[in-house]
């Protein structure tokens, strides 16, 4: 059964059908082959998006949406760049910050490549970046977008595995902005012998304060996101609804960005956006049912268990996996795929689940970027009008840079389960 419905997937894959309709296809085939009622189809599908803590995920989508069309990233920017854009590379700098920032809003990888690209690409090249670096860069950094919290990818691991999302909320902190250290790191040693940087002059502090007062409503969207669920006055699925109407105030009436006759575009424009992740996960959610209710799911973790005993190995095997599965499919199918395999693997060698759900959507988030199928990549060629090819190979010291983040994170567990623990999670 496990041979026919991943061979069905990858031959699906393979000539170039979308991965959700892939995922549907190989699992109603299977069902039909091996006698199980079909009734299952439409019912998994439907119990598996009707759960309560879903519906965070369209609410984030659209809040990303609204706080991207009222103006924020192009006021984070600026401030970011009057702060530390006058240091050599300070405008990869501003790139990496500002990614930080904005994941904290969208919590979507290729949402803050693109909202951000559009402005940060074009002004790296400027300024005398190469077009490549910079692109690489920018689809890089946008893999934070699914680390930082709120993240989509926490929401959908936090209901398969059944853990606080909250709790992974925090816990991907750190790591996220750990990822972003490294992309500093190898952008200023990339950069260290370019003589075609231009230099800026160094902001005046009424200028910083100018900005800051500017970006100050974007500063304080994650703080009241995750301010309301720490601080206990809203659940992660009502902070997105808070989310919402914080950036609708702040669209309409503060920055004045959006107009009324906006919202029909911008709702439709989310919809689009949510119902295509809903999509992927009740196709998804049938294809895991099979996986569990078959015991290919098992059958699977038992021979990874057989193939070594070394706690070590195990978590380097499944970093190996979750890179490969994601330079081919997207966060929500590989979490549909591989944590019912792999979640009872993890509970076996004593890993706890959330630093597990941890250091798979980093890896998760590294194939964002990664070459043949990484989304990032995608969408920061067509913001910067360069062939995949050439993107493809400036991105490879970032990718390095960020296996080195992904170790660290994976093998030394406080790096995500302190602040947890610190807030008494």
């Amino acid at each position: 059964m496990g041979f026919i419905l991943f061979g069905l997937f990858a031959a699906f894959i393979f000539v170039n059908i979308p991965i959700s309709i892939s995922l549907g296809l190989s699992a109603i085939i299977t069902i039909i082959l091996f006698d199980f009622p079909l009734i299952i189809f439409p019912s998994a599908m439907y119990s598996a998006i009707g759960k309560f803590s879903l519906l965070a995920i369209p609410f984030f989508i659209l809040a990303g949406v609204i706080m991207e069309k009222a103006g924020i990233s192009k006021r984070l920017i600026h401030f970011a760049n009057v702060c530390v854009g006058h240091y050599k590379g300070g405008l990869a700098i501003v790139t990496v910050i500002v990614a930080c920032f904005f994941a904290a809003i969208s919590g979507s990888g290729p949402a803050t490549v693109a909202a951000l690209g559009a402005i940060l690409i074009p002004a790296m090249v400027h300024e005398g970046y190469d077009k490549g670096m910079a692109s690489a860069l920018m689809a890089s950094s946008g893999g934070i977008g699914i680390v930082i919290p709120p993240s989509i990818a926490f929401v959908v691991y936090g209901v398969l595995a059944e853990v606080s999302i909250g709790k992974l909320f925090i816990a991907g902190i750190i790591p996220g902005l750990l990822m972003g250290l490294s992309l500093i790191i190898v952008s200023l040693f990339m950069l260290r012998k370019n003589k075609n940087l231009k230099k800026r002059e160094k902001a005046t502090w009424k200028e910083i304060g100018k900005a800051f007062f500017d970006a100050f409503w974007g500063l304080m969207t994650p703080i009241i996101i995750l301010g309301g669920i720490y601080g206990g006055f809203v659940t992660p699925t009502e902070a997105a609804g808070v989310a919402v109407v914080y950036g609708l105030l702040v669209g309409l009436f503060i920055y004045k960005e959006i107009k009324i006759r906006d919202l029909y575009k911008l709702l439709v424009e989310s919809s689009i956006a949510s119902a295509t992740v809903m999509f992927i996960i009740a196709n998804a959610s049938v294809f895991a049912w099979i996986l569990t209710t078959g015991r290919i799911a098992n059958n699977m973790a038992t021979t990874l268990m057989d193939l070594t005993t070394s706690k070590i190995g195990l978590l380097l095997l499944m970093n190996l996996i979750f890179l490969i599965a994601g330079c081919f499919i997207d966060a929500i199918s590989a979490f549909y795929i591989l944590v019912p395999i792999l979640l009872p693997v993890i509970l076996a060698i004593g890993v706890d689940p959330i630093l597990f759900g941890v250091f798979m959507t980093v890896n998760l988030a590294i194939g964002l970027a990664t070459p043949p199928v990484g989304i990032d990549l995608y969408v920061a060629c067509n913001i910067s009008k360069i062939p995949l090819k050439e993107i493809s190979y400036k991105v490879l010291p970032f990718i390095f840079a960020m296996l080195i983040a992904l170790l660290l994170i994976t093998f030394v567990p406080q790096i995500s389960l302190w602040l947890p623990e610190f807030m008494g999670m």
